[in-house]
C-alpha cells in the first residue's frame, strides 16, 4: 500500500466515470461481422487495450488495469461465432438469456446463462453464444490481462469470412477487401487450425463447465465480509464469483479459484449502507447492476459521483473509496478488483477505532475478521 494518499482530481473521476450512455458499438469489431446470423452484434470496449480487430473501436479508457471490461448485445436469434482465447474470457449476464456452446464444433456441450449469471470460460477451448431471450439481451465481459493475445477463430468463421470479402492478417488486424483494403499475401494470413491442432485443445464436459458458472443460486453472501460491517454507513454483504478477492470473512470462498488476472464479486447493500473509507493496492473497477450508488473518493478534498445502472468507474490503485447505497431499495453491483491473490484492505483510522470499541472486532495479521482482544497490538 502506498505510504502516500493517491488522491483523484474531479476532472479525473469524470474521466474514469463511464455512463451507459458512453458505450459506443462497434458492428465490424471481428471478422463474423458480416456472416448471416452474427452480423446484427455489437461490440463494445470500455476499458483496457481490449481485443477488437478493428482499429477503429471507441474504448472509453484505454488505461492499463491488469484486465479488459467490454460487452457484447445481439438481438433475438443472432450467434457470437466460435473462437477461443489465452486468458480468461468472463461473462456477466447483464439482462437476458444466451446458449453457451464450446468444442470444436460447438457440440462439445450447452449451458443457459440467464440475468445475473456470472460463467468463466476456461483458455485454448473454442466457445459461442447465441441470444434465446429478448432482442436487448447484454452480455459484459471481462479478459485477463492486458495482452491477451487476441483470438483464434474456428476454421468455419475463417472460411465464411472470406467469402463475404474479409480476412484476418497474423498480427490480428481486419482486411476487409469490400471495404477497399487489399488481400494480403497468403503467407500473410492467419491459417484455419488444422485437425492435429483441434485434436490437442482441452475438452470440458457439461458437467465441469457448470462448476465455472457462478449462477444467482449459486451465491454465497457473507454478511460480515468487512470490518465495517456492523458500523453504521458500512453493512454491505459480498459474494464472491471468481477468486478470493477482498472479504476479510476468513469462511468464505469463491465458487471459481483458479487465476484469472483479475477476481469477481457481488456486492450489495440495503438503503444508507455500503462500505466505509478504505483503499488497496489494486486497480478496481465497480460495474453497477441495480440502484444508485455514491462513490467517494480521497480522505481529504473529496469527489463524488453517482452512479445508476450499468454505469462504470475505475478506481485507481491506492486511492481511498467510500460506497453508499443512496436509494430506497437494495442495491447491487459487481466489483473487478486486478491480480490473482487476495486484495489486502486498509482502513480509515476511524473505521478501524471504531470496530475495536463499538464492535470489539479487528483485522488480523492474515487480513480476516478476528476478536480485538486477541489480536496482538504494537506496543506503546
Amino acid at each position: 500500500m502506498p505510504d502516500t494518499d493517491r488522491q483523484v482530481s474531479e476532472q479525473e473521476l469524470r474521466q474514469r466515470t463511464i455512463r451507459r450512455g458512453d458505450f459506443v458499438s462497434c458492428a465490424q469489431a471481428f471478422i463474423d461481422c458480416r456472416t448471416p446470423g452474427s452480423d446484427r452484434k455489437e461490440n463494445y470496449s470500455m476499458i483496457g487495450p481490449g481485443v477488437t480487430q478493428n482499429a477503429d473501436q471507441v474504448v472509453n479508457l484505454r488505461e492499463a488495469h491488469g484486465f479488459n471490461i467490454g460487452a457484447a448485445a445481439m438481438p433475438n436469434g443472432i450467434t457470437n461465432n466460435l473462437h477461443l482465447h489465452f486468458t480468461a474470457e468472463v461473462f456477466l449476464c447483464f439482462r437476458g438469456e444466451f446458449l453457451l456452446r464450446w468444442g470444436a464444433d460447438g457440440r462439445d456441450g450447452e449451458l443457459v446463462l440467464r440475468e445475473g449469471d456470472i460463467a468463466s470460460l476456461p483458455t485454448w477451448i473454442f466457445r459461442g453464444f447465441t441470444n434465446i431471450g429478448p432482442d436487448d439481451g447484454w452480455l459484459f465481459t471481462a479478459l485477463g490481462h492486458d495482452d491477451t493475445g487476441g483470438i483464434i477463430w474456428g476454421p468455419s468463421v475463417l472460411r465464411e469470412a472470406e467469402g463475404h470479402g474479409l480476412f484476418l492478417t497474423a498480427d490480428n488486424t481486419l482486411i476487409d477487401t469490400v471495404a477497399g483494403d487489399e488481400r494480403p499475401p497468403e503467407d500473410e494470413l492467419v491459417k484455419p487450425l488444422d485437425s492435429d491442432q483441434i485434436a490437442g485443445l482441452r475438452t470440458y464436459t457439461a458437467e465441469q463447465m457448470r462448476s465455472r458458472i457462478a449462477a444467482t443460486g449459486d451465491l454465497v453472501w457473507s454478511s460480515e465480509p468487512f470490518l465495517d460491517s456492523k458500523l453504521p454507513g458500512g453493512g454491505a454483504e459480498l459474494a464472491l464469483a471468481i477468486g478470493f478477492g477482498m472479504t476479510e470473512d476468513h469462511d468464505q470462498q469463491p465458487r471459481i479459484f483458479n487465476p484469472h488476472g483479475h477476481n469477481i464479486a457481488w456486492l450489495r447493500a440495503g438503503p444508507g449502507q455500503g462500505m466505509r473509507a478504505h483503499r488497496h493496492g489494486q486497480t478496481q473497477v465497480l460495474m453497477v447492476k441495480e440502484g444508485e450508488w455514491e462513490v467517494t473518493l480521497n480522505l481529504h478534498d473529496e469527489v463524488s459521483v453517482r452512479l445508476g445502472p450499468w454505469d462504470l468507474l475505475s478506481v485507481p490503485a491506492g486511492a481511498w473509496r467510500s460506497l453508499r447505497n443512496v436509494g430506497s431499495g437494495t442495491a447491487s453491483m459487481v466489483v473487478v478488483n486486478g491480480g490473482d491473490g487476495r486484495v489486502r484492505l486498509e482502513w480509515e483510522d476511524e473505521v478501524v477505532k471504531a470496530a475495536a470499541d463499538d464492535e470489539g472486532v479487528a483485522v488480523d495479521h492474515d487480513g480476516y475478521l478476528a476478536p480485538y482482544a486477541l489480536v496482538p497490538r504494537p506496543i506503546g
